[in-house]
């Protein structure tokens, strides 16, 4: 049985392929859940490795489990074994489990970011 309102904070990358791939699973399930960007706001960050005790993004804590370094594909799957949600078989809407380019990586070490709406998934 699917909880009607699990409590989520997602970690995330503004522009990401991973981040995105998360965003996406929310959507598909149509959950809310607080975005914290990390790279608009270093608090976040900070926040995020002291909760989850590592650097990599994105981290997804739901109803107070912290899920660390994940995909879209990994946050599903960890939702539906353990309740949050029931599987269902709509396409999400971005790839769930695909990296930033190269290009998006240089970019954010930068401090540059994309376009909005130009990300680029890698297969």
């Amino acid at each position: 049985m699917s909880d009607p309102s699990p409590n989520i904070t997602a970690y995330l990358k503004t522009f990401c392929g991973w981040s995105e791939g998360v965003r996406a699973i929310m959507r598909k399930y149509s959950l809310e859940f607080q975005e914290k960007d990390i790279i608009k706001n270093p608090a976040f960050r900070w926040e995020m490795e002291q909760r989850s005790g590592q650097p990599l993004s994105p981290c997804v804590e739901i109803n107070g489990h912290m899920l660390a370094d994940v995909s879209g594909e990994e946050v599903e799957r960890w939702m539906i074994e353990n309740g949050v949600v029931s599987a269902n078989d709509s396409r999400p809407d971005a790839p769930i489990n695909a990296a930033c380019t190269d290009e998006q990586h240089e970019a954010m070490a930068m401090g540059r970011m994309p376009v909005p709406g130009k990300i680029k998934f890698l297969d």
